[in-house]
């Protein structure tokens, strides 16, 4: 046999090993897959599929997630997925923007918990400030359309002193808030509209009715005590003070530590009311000439 007849025979057995090799690997090791395929493309077949009416389908289930989602956007709170512990302090920040520069804030991260089927995240708040910022910021946590709660709350009032030495009452705070997520989206809607968070202002509860404090007469109005009527005219009142200044005051107009209230011009008087700490007076200036004339036997 020659050298040509040698390679044929080689190359015939080769490829008689290859294609037994391929059959062992088709029809042994892949013939679970080939029978899973083929099952599915027979289920496939039995669906026979239509493009017109799974766009239907697809329409109804997305009018419905939008029924639903409006359902979750009516009510007062939600519960968001996933929230990040960051957010609440843009929230803060956000809320206390347009706070007094007396108010201090300090958020304070504390801890993540579970509750039932809800997580939280647990917060410390502490600072200062004016009562009315405090209360807007607790109207803020409590309304906010995302689920926050004061859990606790420890105030006590506290007084600083201004540049121009006058009494600043202020209020210490902390606070304890937690804020509500969960691990699903079925307490959200996919649109978040925040809740109306502008809180009325409260009289401030720690304002004392009574202080030793007196602010200082700044704009050097006048001062009731020890002045003196000097004369009626119909544009108003001439008075004086204790130095010798003089003022021209009508009805309404403001002097220290009050108003002007009414201008007597039968009796010849002037009345004033005056705020002294938080103890109000009533106070009665008499023409000069009048308490002569009285004098008189």
């Amino acid at each position: 046999m020659n050298r040509k007849s040698k390679n044929t025979l080689a190359l015939v057995g080769l490829l008689l090993i290859l294609l037994c090799l391929g059959g062992l690997y088709i029809f042994i090791f892949q013939q679970g897959k080939i029978k899973d395929n083929q099952n599915k493309l027979v289920s496939l077949k039995s669906s026979n599929y239509n493009t017109d009416q799974l766009m239907a389908e697809y329409n109804d289930l997305l009018q419905r997630a939008a029924k639903l989602d409006s359902v979750l956007a009516q009510r007062k709170f939600n519960i968001p997925q996933n929230l990040s512990s960051i957010s609440f302090f843009n929230f803060i920040n956000k809320i206390s923007g347009n706070f007094s520069s007396n108010t201090q804030i300090n958020v304070e991260y504390v801890d993540q918990k579970r509750d039932k089927e809800f997580y939280y995240y647990e917060y410390k708040i502490t600072g200062d400030g004016d009562y009315n910022n405090l209360y807007q910021m607790i109207y803020a946590i409590e309304q906010s359309k995302e689920l926050k709660k004061v859990n606790s709350v420890t105030l006590s009032n506290f007084v600083a002193a201004q540049k121009d030495g006058s009494p600043l009452f202020l209020v210490s705070f902390i606070l304890t808030v937690n804020v509500y997520f969960s691990d699903n989206n079925r307490f959200s809607p996919a649109q978040l509209v925040e809740n109306n968070l502008t809180a009325s202002r409260l009289y401030d509860a720690f304002f004392p009715l009574i202080r030793n404090q007196i602010p200082p007469n700044l704009d050097n109005l006048l001062d009731v005590q020890g002045a003196k009527l000097l004369a009626l005219i119909p544009e108003g009142a001439f008075l004086s003070d204790s130095k010798g200044n003089t003022y021209l005051l009508w009805e309404g107009q403001q002097v220290y530590l009050g108003y002007l209230t009414k201008i007597d011009y039968d009796h010849n008087t002037v009345s004033f009311i005056l705020n002294k700490g938080g103890i109000i007076e009533k106070t009665d200036l008499t023409l000069e000439k009048e308490i002569v004339n009285k004098k008189k036997p």
